[in-house]
């Protein structure tokens, strides 16, 4: 799990269960995108919660959800420059 600490104390990740983040303080957990199936039986992920784009269309759910987290791990998780 990547976390990412900013100057202000604020902390952002990918959220998973590798580590208790309750141990951090109060958490505030927001959606950071939404991996959903089109009508064709694929599934696509759309970034817009964090501005970003819509992935896909993927064959699977896994790999939308893998397109997901490298994405957010490129783009939202980086430091600002």
């Amino acid at each position: 799990m990547e976390l990412l600490i900013e100057p202000n104390g604020h902390a952002r990740c990918v959220y998973g269960e590798a580590i208790d983040l309750t141990q951090l303080g109060t958490l505030t957990v927001r959606r950071g995108s939404h991996v959903e199936p089109d009508n064709h039986g694929q599934w696509t992920c759309d970034l817009s919660p964090v501005s970003g784009p819509t992935l896909g269309p993927f064959p699977s759910r896994s790999q939308a959800l893998a397109a997901e987290v490298t994405w957010l791990s490129e783009h939202w998780l980086m430091p600002p420059s």
